[in-house]
Protein backbone atom coordinates (compact mmCIF):
# COMPACT_ATOMS: atom_id res chain seq x y z
CA UNK A 1 0.00 0.00 0.00
CA UNK A 2 2.79 2.21 0.97
CA UNK A 3 4.30 1.47 -2.15
CA UNK A 4 1.81 2.32 -4.43
CA UNK A 5 1.14 6.01 -3.03
CA UNK A 6 4.58 6.78 -3.02
CA UNK A 7 4.33 5.96 -6.99
CA UNK A 8 1.32 7.86 -7.55
CA UNK A 9 3.02 11.14 -6.00
CA UNK A 10 5.80 10.26 -8.08
CA UNK A 11 3.63 10.75 -10.71
CA UNK A 12 1.96 13.91 -9.50
CA UNK A 13 5.07 15.32 -9.11
CA UNK A 14 7.10 14.87 -12.60
CA UNK A 15 5.48 17.67 -14.97
CA UNK A 16 6.25 20.28 -11.85
CA UNK A 17 9.87 18.38 -12.22
CA UNK A 18 10.12 18.66 -16.19
CA UNK A 19 8.94 22.72 -15.95
CA UNK A 20 11.95 23.24 -14.07
CA UNK A 21 14.63 21.79 -16.05
CA UNK A 22 16.71 24.30 -17.51
CA UNK A 23 16.22 23.30 -21.34
CA UNK A 24 12.64 23.73 -20.80
CA UNK A 25 12.61 26.91 -19.03
CA UNK A 26 15.45 28.56 -21.53
CA UNK A 27 12.46 27.55 -23.97
CA UNK A 28 10.05 29.14 -22.46
CA UNK A 29 11.07 32.40 -21.47
CA UNK A 30 12.40 32.55 -25.28
CA UNK A 31 9.10 32.45 -26.61
CA UNK A 32 8.09 34.80 -23.84
CA UNK A 33 11.03 37.27 -25.28
CA UNK A 34 9.77 36.69 -28.98
CA UNK A 35 6.36 37.29 -27.39
CA UNK A 36 6.94 40.42 -26.17
CA UNK A 37 9.25 41.48 -29.25
CA UNK A 38 6.46 41.09 -31.40
CA UNK A 39 4.16 43.00 -29.10
CA UNK A 40 6.74 45.63 -29.01
CA UNK A 41 7.09 45.68 -33.05
CA UNK A 42 3.26 45.66 -33.26
CA UNK A 43 3.31 49.34 -31.71
CA UNK A 44 5.11 50.85 -34.12
CA UNK A 45 3.42 49.15 -36.98
CA UNK A 46 -0.15 49.62 -35.37
CA UNK A 47 -0.18 51.84 -32.11
CA UNK A 48 -2.67 51.45 -29.45
CA UNK A 49 -4.54 53.76 -31.22
CA UNK A 50 -5.30 51.74 -34.05
CA UNK A 51 -3.61 50.17 -37.04
CA UNK A 52 -1.46 52.37 -38.98
CA UNK A 53 -3.05 49.95 -42.40
CA UNK A 54 -5.55 52.88 -41.93
CA UNK A 55 -3.28 54.99 -43.40
CA UNK A 56 -3.00 55.95 -47.21
CA UNK A 57 -0.05 55.47 -48.91
CA UNK A 58 -0.41 57.48 -52.21
CA UNK A 59 1.72 58.71 -55.09
CA UNK A 60 0.77 61.87 -56.49
CA UNK A 61 2.59 64.16 -59.14
CA UNK A 62 5.54 61.20 -58.56
CA UNK A 63 5.85 61.88 -55.00
CA UNK A 64 5.36 59.06 -52.50
CA UNK A 65 3.27 60.68 -49.34
CA UNK A 66 1.75 58.91 -46.36
CA UNK A 67 -1.95 60.32 -45.34
CA UNK A 68 -2.51 59.06 -41.17
CA UNK A 69 -4.54 62.70 -40.49
CA UNK A 70 -7.18 61.92 -37.75
CA UNK A 71 -6.15 58.29 -36.70
CA UNK A 72 -5.62 59.06 -33.01
CA UNK A 73 -2.31 58.44 -33.24
CA UNK A 74 -0.23 59.20 -29.65
CA UNK A 75 3.27 59.52 -31.18
CA UNK A 76 5.27 59.20 -34.43
CA UNK A 77 5.26 55.42 -36.17
CA UNK A 78 8.04 53.70 -37.28
CA UNK A 79 9.59 54.79 -40.35
CA UNK A 80 9.90 51.20 -41.45
CA UNK A 81 5.90 50.91 -41.47
CA UNK A 82 6.08 52.15 -45.15
CA UNK A 83 6.46 50.17 -48.05
CA UNK A 84 9.40 53.36 -49.07
CA UNK A 85 10.49 56.37 -47.24
CA UNK A 86 7.48 58.88 -47.88
CA UNK A 87 8.16 62.70 -48.90
CA UNK A 88 5.64 63.59 -47.24
CA UNK A 89 4.02 62.71 -44.17
CA UNK A 90 0.38 64.02 -42.84
CA UNK A 91 -0.22 63.33 -39.01
CA UNK A 92 -2.67 66.08 -38.56
CA UNK A 93 -5.94 65.36 -36.43
CA UNK A 94 -4.05 63.01 -34.01
CA UNK A 95 -3.47 63.03 -30.37
CA UNK A 96 0.86 63.44 -30.27
CA UNK A 97 1.73 65.26 -27.08
CA UNK A 98 5.36 65.18 -26.95
CA UNK A 99 8.12 65.55 -30.14
CA UNK A 100 10.67 63.20 -28.55
CA UNK A 101 14.35 63.22 -29.41
CA UNK A 102 14.34 60.83 -32.86
CA UNK A 103 11.00 61.08 -33.28
CA UNK A 104 11.40 60.83 -37.33
CA UNK A 105 14.54 59.09 -37.00
CA UNK A 106 14.47 57.16 -40.70
CA UNK A 107 12.33 59.82 -42.35
CA UNK A 108 15.53 61.60 -43.92
CA UNK A 109 13.87 62.10 -47.14
CA UNK A 110 10.68 63.98 -46.01
CA UNK A 111 10.04 67.72 -47.47
CA UNK A 112 6.87 68.18 -45.98
CA UNK A 113 5.61 67.29 -42.47
CA UNK A 114 1.46 68.06 -40.95
CA UNK A 115 1.66 67.98 -37.58
CA UNK A 116 -1.71 70.26 -37.03
CA UNK A 117 -4.46 70.18 -34.51
CA UNK A 118 -2.67 67.51 -32.02
CA UNK A 119 -2.50 68.20 -28.70
CA UNK A 120 1.57 68.86 -28.78
CA UNK A 121 2.99 70.68 -25.59
CA UNK A 122 6.76 70.16 -25.91
CA UNK A 123 9.22 69.72 -28.93
CA UNK A 124 12.59 68.58 -27.58
CA UNK A 125 15.51 70.05 -29.40
CA UNK A 126 16.66 66.81 -31.07
CA UNK A 127 13.01 66.02 -32.46
CA UNK A 128 13.82 66.99 -36.00
CA UNK A 129 16.98 65.27 -36.07
CA UNK A 130 17.80 64.46 -39.70
CA UNK A 131 15.31 66.05 -41.13
CA UNK A 132 17.55 68.17 -43.44
CA UNK A 133 15.34 67.80 -46.86
CA UNK A 134 12.30 69.24 -44.75
CA UNK A 135 11.01 72.72 -46.29
CA UNK A 136 7.54 72.79 -44.98
CA UNK A 137 6.56 72.10 -41.14
CA UNK A 138 2.76 72.54 -39.80
CA UNK A 139 2.34 73.27 -36.32
CA UNK A 140 -0.32 75.54 -36.10
CA UNK A 141 -3.37 74.41 -33.60
CA UNK A 142 -1.65 72.88 -31.14
CA UNK A 143 -0.79 73.72 -27.33
CA UNK A 144 2.62 74.93 -27.63
CA UNK A 145 4.01 77.74 -25.27
CA UNK A 146 7.54 77.83 -26.39
CA UNK A 147 10.06 76.69 -28.66
CA UNK A 148 13.35 76.88 -28.81
CA UNK A 149 15.56 77.49 -31.91
CA UNK A 150 17.77 74.64 -31.59
CA UNK A 151 14.54 72.69 -32.27
CA UNK A 152 14.80 74.34 -36.06
CA UNK A 153 18.61 73.99 -36.73
CA UNK A 154 18.56 70.00 -37.98
CA UNK A 155 16.54 71.92 -40.81
CA UNK A 156 19.02 73.65 -42.70
CA UNK A 157 16.03 73.85 -45.71
CA UNK A 158 13.17 75.32 -43.81
CA UNK A 159 10.85 77.27 -46.07
CA UNK A 160 7.54 77.22 -44.44
CA UNK A 161 6.92 77.17 -41.05
CA UNK A 162 3.10 77.63 -39.60
CA UNK A 163 3.34 78.31 -35.48
CA UNK A 164 -0.29 80.32 -35.41
CA UNK A 165 -2.91 78.97 -32.73
CA UNK A 166 -0.85 78.04 -30.35
CA UNK A 167 -0.87 79.47 -26.77
CA UNK A 168 2.74 81.21 -27.21
CA UNK A 169 4.43 83.13 -23.61
CA UNK A 170 6.29 85.35 -25.08
CA UNK A 171 8.83 85.44 -22.32
CA UNK A 172 12.65 85.13 -22.04
CA UNK A 173 12.64 81.61 -23.29
CA UNK A 174 11.52 82.85 -26.21
CA UNK A 175 14.55 84.83 -27.55
CA UNK A 176 16.01 82.78 -29.88
CA UNK A 177 13.15 81.21 -31.59
CA UNK A 178 12.16 85.22 -32.23
CA UNK A 179 15.25 86.63 -33.40
CA UNK A 180 15.01 83.44 -36.03
CA UNK A 181 11.59 84.41 -36.55
CA UNK A 182 12.01 88.06 -37.44
CA UNK A 183 15.43 87.51 -40.38
CA UNK A 184 14.44 88.72 -43.13
CA UNK A 185 15.09 85.78 -45.34
CA UNK A 186 12.64 83.64 -43.47
CA UNK A 187 9.78 86.00 -44.20
CA UNK A 188 7.86 82.57 -44.43
CA UNK A 189 8.40 81.33 -41.12
CA UNK A 190 6.17 81.66 -38.41
CA UNK A 191 3.48 84.05 -39.93
CA UNK A 192 0.40 85.05 -38.15
CA UNK A 193 1.65 83.37 -34.28
CA UNK A 194 0.68 86.01 -31.71
CA UNK A 195 1.57 85.65 -27.79
CA UNK A 196 -1.06 84.48 -25.49
CA UNK A 197 0.89 86.07 -22.67
CA UNK A 198 2.14 87.61 -20.75
CA UNK A 199 -0.80 90.28 -20.65
CA UNK A 200 1.06 92.88 -22.02
CA UNK A 201 2.23 91.12 -25.12
CA UNK A 202 -1.14 89.15 -25.77
CA UNK A 203 -1.76 89.20 -29.68
CA UNK A 204 1.03 90.73 -30.40
CA UNK A 205 2.42 88.99 -33.50
CA UNK A 206 6.33 87.04 -32.57
CA UNK A 207 7.14 88.81 -35.69
CA UNK A 208 6.87 92.13 -33.98
CA UNK A 209 7.87 91.75 -30.61
CA UNK A 210 10.84 93.02 -29.41
CA UNK A 211 13.44 90.50 -28.40
CA UNK A 212 14.94 93.12 -26.23
CA UNK A 213 11.40 93.01 -23.68
CA UNK A 214 11.28 89.57 -23.19
CA UNK A 215 13.70 88.60 -20.36
CA UNK A 216 12.85 92.08 -18.58
CA UNK A 217 10.33 89.98 -16.76
CA UNK A 218 13.19 87.44 -15.54
CA UNK A 219 14.76 87.53 -11.98
CA UNK A 220 18.39 87.29 -11.45
CA UNK A 221 18.00 84.01 -11.76
CA UNK A 222 16.40 83.97 -14.82
CA UNK A 223 13.25 82.50 -13.59
CA UNK A 224 10.26 84.54 -14.48
CA UNK A 225 8.60 86.20 -11.86
CA UNK A 226 4.75 83.99 -11.80
CA UNK A 227 3.33 84.33 -15.04
CA UNK A 228 5.46 86.49 -16.12
CA UNK A 229 2.79 89.38 -15.87
CA UNK A 230 3.19 92.71 -14.42
CA UNK A 231 0.00 93.75 -12.72
CA UNK A 232 1.22 97.31 -12.86
CA UNK A 233 0.48 97.57 -16.75
CA UNK A 234 -3.13 97.66 -17.70
CA UNK A 235 -4.35 95.01 -19.86
CA UNK A 236 -3.78 96.17 -23.62
CA UNK A 237 -7.25 95.52 -25.48
CA UNK A 238 -6.74 93.42 -28.42
CA UNK A 239 -6.52 94.97 -31.83
CA UNK A 240 -9.75 94.87 -33.73
CA UNK A 241 -9.78 93.08 -37.22
CA UNK A 242 -12.46 94.52 -39.48
CA UNK A 243 -12.59 90.66 -41.38
CA UNK A 244 -11.33 87.37 -40.51
CA UNK A 245 -8.49 86.01 -42.12
CA UNK A 246 -8.59 82.69 -43.61
CA UNK A 247 -5.52 81.49 -42.88
CA UNK A 248 -5.58 81.54 -39.46
CA UNK A 249 -8.94 80.63 -39.14
CA UNK A 250 -9.31 77.45 -41.33
CA UNK A 251 -7.60 74.22 -41.08
CA UNK A 252 -5.36 74.24 -43.90
CA UNK A 253 -4.14 71.33 -45.59
CA UNK A 254 -1.01 71.67 -48.00
CA UNK A 255 -0.76 68.22 -49.92
CA UNK A 256 -1.58 66.56 -52.07
CA UNK A 257 -3.62 69.68 -53.29
CA UNK A 258 -4.29 72.76 -50.72
CA UNK A 259 -7.49 72.44 -49.05
CA UNK A 260 -9.36 74.68 -46.55
CA UNK A 261 -11.80 73.61 -44.16
CA UNK A 262 -13.53 76.38 -42.87
CA UNK A 263 -16.84 74.78 -41.97
CA UNK A 264 -18.63 75.31 -38.40
CA UNK A 265 -16.58 78.46 -37.54
CA UNK A 266 -19.61 80.53 -37.08
CA UNK A 267 -18.59 82.90 -40.00
CA UNK A 268 -21.15 85.52 -40.98
CA UNK A 269 -19.22 86.32 -44.14
CA UNK A 270 -16.60 84.65 -46.39
CA UNK A 271 -12.71 85.39 -44.74
CA UNK A 272 -10.03 87.22 -46.35
CA UNK A 273 -6.86 85.52 -47.98
CA UNK A 274 -7.88 82.53 -49.26
CA UNK A 275 -5.21 81.74 -51.06
CA UNK A 276 -4.49 82.25 -54.83
CA UNK A 277 -3.63 78.14 -55.15
CA UNK A 278 -6.54 76.80 -52.92
CA UNK A 279 -8.36 73.93 -54.58
CA UNK A 280 -10.85 72.78 -52.31
CA UNK A 281 -12.62 75.35 -49.60
CA UNK A 282 -15.02 73.94 -47.32
CA UNK A 283 -17.24 76.91 -45.94
CA UNK A 284 -20.47 74.96 -44.84
CA UNK A 285 -22.49 75.44 -41.52
CA UNK A 286 -21.66 78.55 -41.03
CA UNK A 287 -23.80 81.86 -41.10
CA UNK A 288 -23.02 83.63 -43.86
CA UNK A 289 -26.30 85.42 -45.80
CA UNK A 290 -24.68 86.94 -48.67
CA UNK A 291 -22.02 86.43 -51.18
CA UNK A 292 -20.23 89.85 -52.35
CA UNK A 293 -18.29 90.71 -55.19
CA UNK A 294 -14.68 89.92 -54.62
CA UNK A 295 -15.19 87.57 -51.80
CA UNK A 296 -13.23 84.94 -53.63
CA UNK A 297 -10.59 87.31 -55.54
CA UNK A 298 -7.66 85.79 -55.85
CA UNK A 299 -8.83 82.48 -55.78
CA UNK A 300 -8.13 81.62 -59.17
CA UNK A 301 -7.32 78.11 -58.99
CA UNK A 302 -10.79 76.90 -56.89
CA UNK A 303 -12.03 73.50 -57.85
CA UNK A 304 -14.35 72.52 -55.60
CA UNK A 305 -16.26 75.09 -53.25
CA UNK A 306 -18.88 74.48 -50.28
CA UNK A 307 -21.03 76.43 -49.29
CA UNK A 308 -23.63 74.29 -48.27
CA UNK A 309 -25.98 74.84 -44.36
CA UNK A 310 -25.62 78.45 -44.37
CA UNK A 311 -28.26 80.90 -44.48
CA UNK A 312 -27.93 83.06 -47.32
CA UNK A 313 -30.20 84.87 -49.07
CA UNK A 314 -28.23 86.65 -52.15
CA UNK A 315 -25.82 86.29 -54.63
CA UNK A 316 -24.10 89.28 -56.05
CA UNK A 317 -23.54 89.46 -59.81
CA UNK A 318 -19.70 89.49 -59.43
CA UNK A 319 -18.88 87.44 -56.23
CA UNK A 320 -18.34 84.20 -58.58
CA UNK A 321 -16.38 85.95 -61.12
CA UNK A 322 -12.85 84.89 -62.10
CA UNK A 323 -13.58 81.09 -60.87
CA UNK A 324 -13.27 79.96 -64.50
CA UNK A 325 -11.41 76.66 -63.17
CA UNK A 326 -14.15 75.77 -60.50
CA UNK A 327 -15.66 72.02 -61.44
CA UNK A 328 -17.76 71.60 -57.85
CA UNK A 329 -20.30 74.61 -56.42
CA UNK A 330 -22.24 72.97 -52.89
CA UNK A 331 -25.42 75.85 -52.83
CA UNK A 332 -27.48 73.51 -51.08
CA UNK A 333 -29.53 74.04 -47.94
CA UNK A 334 -29.78 77.83 -47.83
CA UNK A 335 -32.43 79.91 -48.20
CA UNK A 336 -31.98 81.11 -52.00
CA UNK A 337 -34.99 82.00 -53.58
CA UNK A 338 -33.62 82.92 -57.34
CA UNK A 339 -30.21 83.09 -58.18
CA UNK A 340 -29.74 86.78 -60.63
CA UNK A 341 -28.41 86.86 -63.91
CA UNK A 342 -24.74 86.75 -64.31
CA UNK A 343 -23.62 85.23 -61.49
CA UNK A 344 -22.78 81.91 -63.36
CA UNK A 345 -21.18 83.61 -66.22
CA UNK A 346 -17.84 82.87 -65.67
CA UNK A 347 -17.81 79.16 -64.49
CA UNK A 348 -17.09 77.99 -67.62
CA UNK A 349 -16.11 74.28 -67.06
CA UNK A 350 -18.52 73.63 -64.07
CA UNK A 351 -19.81 70.06 -63.96
CA UNK A 352 -21.63 69.55 -60.54
CA UNK A 353 -24.11 72.02 -58.91
CA UNK A 354 -25.76 71.05 -55.72
CA UNK A 355 -28.98 73.28 -55.24
CA UNK A 356 -31.30 71.14 -52.97
CA UNK A 357 -33.09 72.46 -49.55
CA UNK A 358 -33.36 75.81 -50.82
CA UNK A 359 -36.95 77.88 -50.85
CA UNK A 360 -37.01 78.58 -54.65
CA UNK A 361 -39.63 80.98 -55.76
CA UNK A 362 -41.01 80.05 -59.45
CA UNK A 363 -41.53 82.79 -61.27
CA UNK A 364 -40.07 85.00 -63.99
CA UNK A 365 -36.76 85.19 -61.98
CA UNK A 366 -35.87 81.59 -61.74
CA UNK A 367 -35.87 81.59 -65.50
CA UNK A 368 -32.19 82.28 -65.68
CA UNK A 369 -30.70 79.22 -63.49
CA UNK A 370 -32.75 76.90 -66.17
CA UNK A 371 -31.57 79.01 -68.97
CA UNK A 372 -27.92 78.58 -68.04
CA UNK A 373 -28.24 74.86 -67.42
CA UNK A 374 -29.40 74.49 -70.92
CA UNK A 375 -26.40 76.14 -72.28
CA UNK A 376 -24.43 73.92 -70.10
CA UNK A 377 -25.75 70.62 -70.61
CA UNK A 378 -22.91 69.19 -69.06
CA UNK A 379 -23.32 69.97 -65.72
CA UNK A 380 -25.21 68.07 -63.34
CA UNK A 381 -27.42 69.20 -60.80
CA UNK A 382 -30.21 67.95 -58.31
CA UNK A 383 -32.20 69.78 -55.85
CA UNK A 384 -33.76 72.41 -58.38
CA UNK A 385 -37.74 72.33 -57.16
CA UNK A 386 -39.98 75.04 -56.57
CA UNK A 387 -41.01 75.99 -52.99
CA UNK A 388 -43.46 78.68 -53.62
CA UNK A 389 -45.75 80.04 -55.02
CA UNK A 390 -48.57 77.06 -53.79
CA UNK A 391 -49.51 75.86 -57.26
CA UNK A 392 -45.99 74.97 -58.43
CA UNK A 393 -45.19 73.76 -54.88
CA UNK A 394 -43.15 69.80 -55.54
CA UNK A 395 -42.63 70.94 -59.08
CA UNK A 396 -39.10 70.68 -60.72
CA UNK A 397 -37.96 74.54 -62.01
CA UNK A 398 -37.89 72.81 -65.14
CA UNK A 399 -41.50 72.27 -65.30
CA UNK A 400 -42.42 75.17 -64.19
CA UNK A 401 -40.52 76.70 -67.17
CA UNK A 402 -41.68 74.73 -70.34
CA UNK A 403 -45.48 75.29 -68.60
CA UNK A 404 -44.84 78.96 -68.27
CA UNK A 405 -43.67 79.03 -71.72
CA UNK A 406 -46.17 76.95 -73.11
CA UNK A 407 -49.23 79.36 -71.50
CA UNK A 408 -47.90 82.76 -71.84
CA UNK A 409 -50.04 82.90 -75.16
CA UNK A 410 -52.64 81.87 -74.05
CA UNK A 411 -52.29 84.33 -70.91
CA UNK A 412 -52.18 87.33 -72.98
CA UNK A 413 -55.47 86.63 -74.91
CA UNK A 414 -57.36 86.09 -71.89
CA UNK A 415 -55.95 89.24 -70.88
CA UNK A 416 -57.97 90.92 -73.44
CA UNK A 417 -61.17 92.73 -72.00
CA UNK A 418 -62.83 92.50 -75.49
CA UNK A 419 -63.85 89.11 -76.39
CA UNK A 420 -64.06 90.09 -80.35
CA UNK A 421 -60.05 91.51 -80.11
CA UNK A 422 -59.20 87.80 -79.57
CA UNK A 423 -60.95 86.41 -82.25
CA UNK A 424 -58.53 85.24 -85.17
CA UNK A 425 -60.85 86.16 -87.34
CA UNK A 426 -60.97 89.67 -87.05
CA UNK A 427 -57.08 90.13 -86.76
CA UNK A 428 -55.34 91.94 -89.87
CA UNK A 429 -58.89 92.86 -91.05
CA UNK A 430 -58.76 96.79 -92.13
CA UNK A 431 -60.81 97.77 -89.11
CA UNK A 432 -58.36 96.19 -86.99
CA UNK A 433 -55.68 98.29 -88.63
CA UNK A 434 -57.88 101.10 -88.27
CA UNK A 435 -57.67 100.74 -84.73
CA UNK A 436 -54.56 100.02 -84.38
CA UNK A 437 -53.44 103.37 -85.86
CA UNK A 438 -55.67 105.62 -83.85
CA UNK A 439 -54.10 104.09 -80.76
CA UNK A 440 -50.78 104.68 -81.65
CA UNK A 441 -50.97 108.10 -82.99
CA UNK A 442 -52.86 110.85 -81.64
CA UNK A 443 -55.63 112.53 -83.92
CA UNK A 444 -53.34 115.57 -84.87
CA UNK A 445 -50.79 113.37 -86.52
CA UNK A 446 -52.95 110.74 -87.97
CA UNK A 447 -51.98 110.12 -91.73
CA UNK A 448 -53.86 108.23 -94.09
CA UNK A 449 -53.36 104.51 -93.88
CA UNK A 450 -50.23 103.67 -94.87
CA UNK A 451 -48.98 100.99 -93.38
CA UNK A 452 -50.68 97.87 -92.00
CA UNK A 453 -50.46 96.07 -88.04
CA UNK A 454 -49.84 92.07 -88.53
CA UNK A 455 -50.85 90.71 -85.00
CA UNK A 456 -49.23 87.02 -84.20
CA UNK A 457 -50.96 84.53 -82.04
Amino acid sequence: MRLLFTSMLLLLLLPATEMKRPGKAKALKGARLKLTRDRVRGVGRYGRSGPTSNCSELTESGEFFVDCHGRRFTSIPNSKTWSQEPKHLLLARNRIKVLHDGAFFGYQSLTSLDLQQNQISLVEDGAFHGLTQLTTLLLQHNRLGTLSEEALIPMPNLRYLRLYDNPWNCLCTMDSLIRTLQVPSNRNLGNHARCAKPIKLKNWKLKQVDPELLCKESNSTGEPHGDGTDPTDPAEPSPIRSKLDATTLCHTYLFPQIRMDCSNRGLTEVPTGIPHDAVHVDLSNNSIRNLKTRDFQGARSLRTLNLSKNYMEHIDRGSLSGLLHLRELDLSDNSLHFVQYGVLEDLYFLLKLKLGGNPWVCNYSIHYMVYWLRLHSGVRHSGLQCHSPPQHTGETVEEYVHSYNRECPKDRQQSRGDQDETDPELWNTAMEAQGEVEELEPSHLRMPQKYQIIRLS
